[in-house]
């Protein structure tokens, strides 16, 4: 099933790059889910890592996951998927809102994509300083920084983990 899901993930990704780079955005999915192979080994959840942006960002349906995985995997994308018609902010607060009630989980896919997310930005960061807040939509720093706090605030079960330790150092390395 990973296999299946990371070929799956590549080819509906295939041709993107991460934003403001050369680097293909398979890429991504392909890092959260290692991150989450770190804190399970339950092959449907590592799947549904690899898949996390497909409904959001590749035009995949929910009913061609479940087809494809089962309903367990497309509810997982689900869950960790964003509804683009809304506007930054009310997207990423309702992410934080979600993951008041949210299942370990979806709190694990939640956690390899944010983290991946921190290391990209921190890796970029280093080479264009503040700079590297223009690429993104919202470019106001703080901003950022309130929504990745908001998010690591809702993982606190996964305080002592070194993925969850990680993305706390990169948050305070970034925002201070």
């Amino acid at each position: 099933m990973i296999r299946k899901a990371a070929r799956f993930s590549a080819k509906a990704h295939e041709g993107k790059m991460r934003k403001g780079t050369s680097i293909p955005y398979s890429v991504h999915p392909q890092e959260a889910a290692v991150i989450v192979s770190g804190l399970t080994s339950d092959p449907e959840i590592i799947s549904a890592a690899l898949l996390h942006d497909v409904i959001e960002d590749a035009g995949i349906t929910y009913e061609e996951l479940e087809a494809e995985f089962g309903t367990r995997v497309a509810d997982l994308v689900q869950a960790e998927s964003e509804d683009k018609s809304r506007t930054w902010k009310e997207r990423k607060q309702a992410t934080i809102e979600r993951l008041k009630t949210a299942g370990l989980d979806v709190k694990m896919i939640c956690l390899g994509d944010k983290l991946s997310n921190l290391r990209s930005t921190a890796a970029e960061y280093l080479l264009k300083g503040e700079g590297v807040w223009l690429k993104f939509r919202e470019k106001n720093k703080k901003e950022h920084e309130w929504y990745y706090r908001g998010v690591l605030n809702q993982l606190s079960e996964f305080r002592g983990e070194r993925a969850y330790e990680e993305a706390a150092w990169l948050i305070d390395e970034l925002f201070g």
